[in-house]
């Protein structure tokens, strides 16, 4: 599929709000609200947009504390074990990685008691897992909403 600077101006006003009427988003690029609606519709069709969603500020909800693990795991048990944590509502989200690390996991969690308990009873008892390294997140400078253009 070929972009042209119209489908970039879209695809950047939604990463910015993705709440914007197509009557909005066509006054922002100079078309009609039909012809960005379909615009928006060849995106999802052709895969670009593959959902729209929102952000969640953790720390307002009550997960104070964010971290993120390297976790090395056995390769017969990668898909097992990676399926095992995805469904932990704890784990934010979940990446098979390339290099010594074989997961890639951002977690979640309300305190430093809830991450330790997370670690010793829901990480650590899992079977396949050989090594597991922690980095706490201390500060956010950006968090990524969106790929821009």
């Amino acid at each position: 599929m070929k972009f042209d600077d119209i489908d970039h101006k879209l695809i950047d006003e939604l990463i910015k709000d993705g709440r914007k009427s197509y009557v909005e988003l066509a006054k922002k690029v100079d078309l009609s609200r039909v012809a960005v609606k379909d615009r928006i519709q060849t995106l999802i069709e052709k895969g670009v947009i593959e959902r729209f969603t929102i952000s969640i500020n953790s720390e307002k909800i009550g997960k104070k504390v964010s971290a993120f693990f390297e976790v090395d795991v056995e390769p017969k048990q990668l898909q097992i074990v990676a399926q095992n944590l995805a469904d932990n509502p704890s784990v934010a989200s979940i990446y098979q990685m390339s290099g010594p690390s074989t997961l890639h996991m951002h977690v979640l969690v309300e305190d430093f008691k809830k991450l330790e308990k997370f670690i010793n009873e829901e990480l650590y008892s899992v079977k396949g897992i050989t090594r597991v390294e922690s980095h706490v997140i201390l500060k956010r400078f950006k968090s990524r909403t969106g790929y821009k253009l």
